[in-house]
């Protein structure tokens, strides 16, 4: 039954599980790391303190961003255009696309595809479709007509918001399909896009709500298919919850300065969970702007970061050798704005390290591993080198650690 619900958080229950690691055999432990190894019992505990998650179970993840109030300006924007939503703003348009689907009947339980490359839309329409507690599915907008077949019938999909051309694709496979446009012109009198104008534009007093818990289904995330047909993983809203928690939030946490000073540069495809986790969620709750890319194109890059004062560049090692080598081109002291870059999905070499930090000697260093499809996970942690090559995980909540490259434990589950 639908209702309006109001949220009221309770921070005070802690998480029970200590964050615990235990060694393999041929681990072995640093010397200057002794204050949080223990040589008897072979375990590597966390110095942070708990990490607490919120304790009451009708929470959702869209009302959890809501609840952190800050004085964000610039929400979005987007890198070729210019075109920008403010916070005041993207709340707005979240809760008139929740007010709008459920016009349409979408309802809990509903599975709703979101098929597009990186839009400052894309958030929108995830959060605005969570917000009524139907479930997400996302898919790579180059993705084929076999792929878009298994994929939505493997979770029942019965709405999708994709690229224009991808429109009649969709409906020949029986499924209702909107157009979202590239640039924010709430203006544009192109008829494609009037049903999501519609929707976000749309007039509305309050959103009628199911009641949502914490361990009800947010996202199906699906695997790379790297050991075969790629699978679905189920997220829920404490998955995503924790996940902002712990690898967001906690992270910002550990600098002096403001996440309202800090600008992102959105690269990462949003359909994939590490931009998903950051871009679409996690950064929201924060204050931060976003600073979107439909494709990656380094020169491209080189040029948002300048224009914007992109401070954080959230990459993957590809992305990162590309980024080093054209800035080294460049020669002096290129990207002054940036603060940190972070790389995930796969380890670096020393050397590639080496060159980053050569080149970029400003720029604090982190390799970030975020896990989420094959797991089912929201997770990450922070690999810190160390003077003798190897590198060690700076651990929170439900983190593992690493001892001279080497995987020596696995997390702790977050459910």
């Amino acid at each position: 039954m639908a209702t309006t619900s109001t949220i009221h958080f309770n921070c005070h229950i802690t998480e029970n599980h200590a964050t615990q690691v235990q060694t393999t055999e041929t681990a072995h432990c640093p010397e200057p790391h002794q204050d949080w190894y223990s040589s008897e019992t072979g375990i590597y505990s966390s110095k942070h303190p708990v990490v607490e998650l919120p304790s009451d179970p009708f929470l959702d993840v869209a009302s959890f961003i809501f609840s952190h109030q800050h004085h964000g300006v610039s929400a979005l924007i987007d890198s070729s255009s210019g075109s920008s939503i403010s916070y005041p703003e993207l709340y707005h348009f979240i809760k008139s696309m929740a007010f709008g689907l459920h016009n349409m009947g979408v309802s809990q339980g509903n599975v709703v595809l979101i098929m597009l490359p990186n839009s400052i839309y894309f958030p929108i329409v995830f959060l605005g479709v969570l917000y009524l507690g139907a479930t997400v599915t996302t898919m790579n907008p180059l993705s084929s007509v076999l792929e878009i077949k298994k994929q939505t019938s493997d979770c029942n999909v019965g709405l999708a918001f994709t690229v224009p051309d991808k429109v009649e694709k969709l409906q020949a496979l029986g499924i209702p399909a909107i157009a979202v446009p590239e640039n924010f012109d709430l203006g544009s009198k192109q008829t494609v896009y009037s049903a999501f104008y519609k929707l976000i534009c749309g007039k509305f007093d309050s959103v009628p709500r199911a009641v949502i818990k914490q361990q009800d289904t947010a996202a199906i995330m699906y695997s790379s298919g790297t050991t075969g047909m790629s699978k679905g993983v189920v997220l829920t809203h404490r998955n995503f919850i924790a996940m902002i928690e712990l690898f967001v939030r906690f992270e910002a946490s550990q600098y002096e300065y403001s996440s309202l000073d800090n600008v992102f540069l959105a690269v990462l495809p949003m359909f994939h969970i590490y931009g998903l986790s950051l871009f679409v969620i996690g950064l929201l709750s924060l204050g931060s702007t976003i600073v979107l890319m439909r494709k990656f194109d380094v020169n491209e890059v080189m040029n948002a970061i300048d224009r914007y004062r992109v401070t954080h560049c959230p990459v993957v090692p590809p992305i990162l050798t590309a980024l080093t080598r054209t800035a080294k081109d460049v020669g002096g002291c290129p990207l002054k704005s940036l603060k940190q870059v972070s790389c995930g999905a796969a380890p670096l070499s020393r050397k590639v390290i080496e060159d980053l930090l050569q080149t970029l000697p400003h720029v604090d260093f982190i390799q970030t591993r975020v896990r989420g499809r094959g797991r089912g996970k929201g997770n990450g942690r922070r690999h810190i080198p160390t003077e003798d090559g190897g590198h060690v995980a700076a651990m929170d909540e439900g983190q593992t650690a690493t001892v001279d490259g080497e995987n020596v434990g696995g997390s702790t589950d977050m459910n």
